[in-house]
């Protein structure tokens, strides 16, 4: 096993990858607390810093990047800020950002949180505010990403769909997508948060806990719900695996061919913050499969990514030596 995981992490360099979906920029005001307005009774911020990082397809972006990956990322951004912002920071990872089409009619997804917190006190989030344009994607817009998906996507060796409910990834997207990978044969995986079921025809499934219950209309609250609910995305989707992870009791995959297998967590005293973890495992598990890895081999190598991220604050990524030493360091 650990022979195997190590071979795949040399072979994932240099796979090429395209990251079809939502990006969204996640803001950091950072700052500490003053005193209390005379203007309302509301606290006053002292701003001290504001950091932008990558979110949603964008962090599946840099997770792919820095797990020594070429990536190609296809999404829309606005004219704004955030939007280049985000264009420079996957760039300095040497993602290709050529694909992160410019929308003058819509911002980039925001996620703004303003941060609070002293030298003597416990950094918290105040409030969180969304910025986003809820409608359907300009038709020439949607044309312009598929053109760029039909010029690149023969040369990649594993394709993902990040789609977090903001209409980047329309219906024709979706279709042609998984079209091409299936008469290509490009290994192809989706992460959709609401979506799930409109996915027929792709060739592996990611979803967390709660969303494999919200596609399958009931609760995962034993074993037998999860069995269930995994063979029935399984084959509503002809899906050739899926992927459910747990949270604390880890992750289980399902294929076609039957076989379940239960993964457990790999560091379940460490586990400091799992924002975007899930975007770690999509990557991982892209990049194995890009390389030749069962889907097994795949499932288990993205646990390990999971639990480095998960030790990290914030969005965070991993890289093929931390991948290595945390293997090593399981198996000794």
């Amino acid at each position: 096993m650990e022979k195997s995981l190590l071979t795949i992490i040399q072979r994932i360099e240099q796979r090429n990858i395209m990251v079809i979906g939502d990006i969204v920029a996640d803001v950091y005001l950072e700052g500490k607390i003053s005193r209390i307005s005379r203007e309302a009774p509301v606290l006053i911020l002292e701003h001290s810093e504001e950091r932008v990082v990558p979110g949603g397809a964008a962090n599946v972006v840099h997770n792919t990047a820095t797990l020594s990956g070429n990536v190609y990322a296809v999404g829309v951004v606005g004219q704004d800020y955030a939007g280049q912002e985000l264009a420079r920071i996957l760039a300095n990872k040497n993602a290709y950002t050529n694909g992160l089409l410019v929308d003058n009619g819509r911002p980039t997804i925001t996620k703004t949180r303003v941060m609070a917190g002293g030298q003597a006190t416990v950094r918290q989030q105040i409030v969180r505010i969304d910025k986003e344009k809820k409608e359907a994607l300009d038709h020439e817009i949607e044309q312009s990403i598929k053109a760029y998906i039909t010029a690149h996507i023969s040369n990649m060796h594993g394709v993902v769909i990040s789609d977090y409910g903001s209409h980047t990834v329309t219906p024709d997207i979706m279709r042609y997508v998984i079209q091409t990978c299936g008469d290509k044969n490009i290994p192809c995986i989706v992460d959709s948060r609401y979506n799930i079921m409109e996915y027929s025809g792709i060739e592996v499934v990611k979803q967390n806990e709660s969303e494999a219950a919200a596609a399958v209309g009931y609760d995962i609250i034993d074993q037998a719900t999860l069995l269930s609910a995994g063979k029935t995305i399984l084959e509503k989707l002809d899906a050739k695996a899926v992927l459910i992870s747990r949270g604390p009791d880890g992750m289980t995959l399902f294929e076609e061919t039957g076989t379940v297998t239960h993964i457990p967590v790999t560091n379940k005293s460490e586990v400091y913050d799992v924002t975007g973890a899930g975007d770690t495992v999509v990557a991982t598990m892209i990049l194995a499969l890009a390389a030749g890895a069962s889907y097994e081999d795949a499932a288990r190598l993205s646990n390990f990514a999971a639990g480095i991220v998960v030790k990290k604050p914030g969005t965070a990524t991993t890289t093929p030596e931390e991948l290595r030493q945390a293997i090593g360091e399981h198996f000794e």
